[in-house]
């Protein structure tokens, strides 16, 4: 990363962790509770999915670093809105880029490309997953009528 982006990460990255987006709940939502035991990190997600599988509105509360606070702020804005299929696409497209080498990032994971480099460093990939794990779980919990409770790490 070249010292130019490493400043546009470190902004971007601070400027979530301090002031995060979406943080909140959201009543009769499902609701998903996420952990990292390794680092301490926790998160509970609240997601309403409307009509066909949208995604009508997703918030998080929870502490941790500021990859962890990051990640799940830029993730909200980025789901909201969105269609299942994207939303599943999207998810799928931020795993491969902090877990796998990528030569092109997706152009529609916007800022999220910025933590393409947290795949240098194995327990911050469990810090930027765990918000994106828990809206796997929460996916899973649109599929049947129940709210799941853990997300795991």
């Amino acid at each position: 990363m070249n010292a130019e982006l490493e400043e546009l990460y470190q902004q971007v990255i601070l400027d979530h962790s301090r002031r995060p987006r979406n943080k909140g709940d959201i009543p009769g939502a499902i609701h998903v509770h996420g952990d990292n035991p390794s680092c301490g990190d926790e998160i509970d997600l609240s997601v309403q999915f409307g009509p066909e599988g949208v995604v009508e509105d997703v918030k998080f509360t929870g502490a941790g670093c500021a990859i962890s606070q990051a990640s799940a702020s830029m993730m909200t804005l980025k789901l909201k809105g969105k269609p299942r299929a994207e939303a599943e696409a999207m998810l799928r497209d931020f795993h491969d880029l902090v877990t796998t080498e990528v030569a092109d990032p997706p152009k529609q994971l916007g800022d999220l490309r910025l933590l393409a480099g947290v795949r240098k460093f194995p327990q911050r990939v469990k810090c930027a997953m765990l918000a994106w794990r828990a809206f796997e779980q929460a996916l899973q919990g649109a599929r049947e009528p129940v709210t799941t409770e853990e997300a795991g790490s």
